[in-house]
């Protein structure tokens, strides 16, 4: 179990975007931008599933992630692995779906939320100093 900190939780919350990589069954790699990452709690992120067909395919298949975050002006990130798993009702599922139609960019309802149980945290390198 890994535990997110307050800086980790602010980090996240100012990001534009980050990338999830996935791998298939066969352990092909797949890695894809995502903008709707969000904090969920200390050990929970989550991301909208709108265009990620390979994404989704993939965690449907194993569902190991990585997701990783950087400030390339500060030269700083963290990269987050963990388990995945595809929600498509309940709470957070609704909430996320709001905050995307909230967002006035006519983008289609979620097809998915992916809720990642962080399992291990990482410092980018630029971070450790």
């Amino acid at each position: 179990m890994a535990k997110l900190t307050p800086e980790m939780k602010e980090f996240i919350g100012n990001l534009k975007s980050c990338v999830v990589a996935t791998a298939d069954k066969n352990g092909m790699p797949n890695a894809s931008f995502k903008g709707s990452l969000r904090v969920l709690d200390d050990e929970h992120l989550i991301f909208a599933d709108i265009f990620s067909a390979k994404t989704r395919k993939n965690l449907q298949e194993n569902n190991k992630i990585c997701i990783c975050v950087v400030d390339h002006k500060k030269m700083v990130g963290f990269q987050f692995k963990g388990e995945a798993e595809l929600l498509d009702s309940g709470e957070v599922y609704d909430g996320v779906c709001a905050a995307i139609a909230g967002m006035n960019l006519n983008l289609p309802k979620p097809v998915y939320v992916v809720k990642t149980y962080i399992t291990e945290i990482y410092p980018a390198p630029a971070a450790r100093k």
